[in-house]
């Protein structure tokens, strides 16, 4: 497997990660918790779809799931 394929795959599971802390946050629809905490409701689409993103982003999807960065990342 080529360095970018495994980087993306990486990425993705970032993604479904934060898909899951939204749906474990008791948000069925992506676009009612972006409208919730205030976040463009596509540029969280994409996030939870595994596109390339800032780590200011990533702290505030931890902040607004109240997790440290540690416990993003436990189990990936």
């Amino acid at each position: 497997m080529k360095k970018q394929e495994k980087l993306q795959q990486r990425i993705q599971l970032i993604g479904k990660r934060i898909k899951k802390l939204r749906i474990d946050g008791n948000y069925t629809s992506y676009e009612k918790f972006a409208i919730a905490k205030g976040i463009d409701r596509k540029q969280y689409w994409r996030l939870e779809k595994g596109s390339n993103f800032t780590m200011a982003t990533l702290i505030n999807i931890c902040d607004f799931h109240n997790i440290s960065l540690e416990e993003f990342f436990e189990g990936l």
